[in-house]
């Protein structure tokens, strides 16, 4: 099936990252719309696109949508995606799912109501490291996971000037917010340590309790260069452990016995390292950053299929935690619970 699609919001992030992508599917990418023109039109006419404006209530009036994708902010990914929903459409946005849980539940509620899927930009579980990652931590072999370990980073550029983190937590934040449940088990708890160097510049260490007892740590902060390695994660279990460096180098550390003594010593298969990374000389496309693996999960589900698309369901567990690690930093070193409220019409 071909989607007809009518996407919102074409700046940077969506120019490089997201509608390359999304061409890559059996889509027709009917309208768009950007509060600047010039910004619009330029999409427009790369796409040849019919229909070009500035107003997204006029994007929704074009008929035949099937679905509307979006890349704009949080209060009006959820303004937007609950019209798109009232107008009978699917809805793909990126992430977080509005400004906080109330709005990620009034989405949720939407949704439920049109009975139509919301699918959420939490790439990073389909980078392609991270994926096989994950499908090794949830395989038999691996075993129960006992900790987790992450470290995201970005630069202070965003946030020095007038001092405001939201957006650090809210387009930043969020993925891991997401990513822990992910690879281990729903957060039952959170406790935070912050340090803030100077005005724009922080580091936070968050500790998380999980539902199977695992527990994890997720380091993240404003104070180094996106220009630098600023990304990691390691999951642990029995034995085992799975690290991913930069999102595109994927080690699996087992048992192996010591070589050295063992003038026969081999490589065996089973208890060995293993390792991976992209070839980037091969003639294939890699999605070294999960993007369109992410938008194949979402058509493919919108066709029917059992896929592990993130919805606005696990949008709505992400800013559970977020809300917690927020309660976190204005109170440091306490352990805050995660509150698993639904609104009261899902329940």
């Amino acid at each position: 099936m071909t989607y007809r699609v009518g996407w919102i919001g074409c700046g940077r992030h969506a120019e490089q990252m997201l509608l390359p992508q999304l061409a890559r599917h059996d889509i027709e990418l009917v309208a768009v719309c950007d509060l600047n023109a010039d910004t619009a039109q330029k999409i427009g006419q790369r796409y040849g696109v019919a229909h070009v404006g500035t107003d997204f209530r006029a994007l929704l009036a074009v008929p035949g949508l099937d679905v509307v994708g979006m890349s704009v902010g949080p209060t009006a990914h959820r303004d937007m995606s609950i019209a798109a929903l009232e107008r009978g459409c699917h809805v793909f946005m990126e992430k977080p799912t509005g400004a906080n849980v109330a709005d990620a539940l009034a989405i949720q509620a939407a949704a439920t109501r049109a009975n139509k899927t919301v699918g959420v930009g939490f790439m990073k579980r389909f980078a392609t490291a991270n994926r096989m990652a994950h499908n090794v931590v949830k395989s038999a072999e691996f075993g129960p996971v006992a900790g987790f370990f992450g470290e995201y980073m970005t630069a202070p550029t965003y946030f020095s000037g007038n001092v405001d983190y939201t957006g650090f937590y809210l387009h930043h934040c969020v993925h891991y917010m997401d990513l822990v449940s992910y690879f281990v088990a729903p957060v039952t708890q959170v406790t935070v340590f912050r340090n803030e160097i100077a005005a724009g510049k922080q580091l936070l260490h968050v500790h998380f309790g999980f539902e199977n007892g695992a527990i994890g740590t997720v380091v993240m902060g404003t104070i180094q260069s996106r220009g630098t390695p600023m990304e990691r994660l390691q999951i642990m279990g029995d034995h085992r452990r799975v690290e991913v460096n930069g999102v595109i180098e994927l080690n699996y550390f087992r048992n192996p016995t010591f070589k050295a003594d063992d003038l026969d010593a081999t490589l065996s298969d089973g208890v060995d390292s293993l390792s991976w990374k992209p070839n980037f000389t091969a003639a294939a496309n890699e999605d070294f950053k999960g993007y369109n693996a992410l938008f194949k999960s979402f058509f493919a589900h919108l066709g029917g299929e059992a896929t592990d698309l993130p919805t606005i369901a696990d949008g709505v567990k992400a800013m559970q935690v977020m809300e917690a690690m927020l309660q976190g930093i204005a109170q440091p070193g306490t352990c805050v619970p995660v509150a698993r409220q639904e609104a009261p019409w899902l329940t």
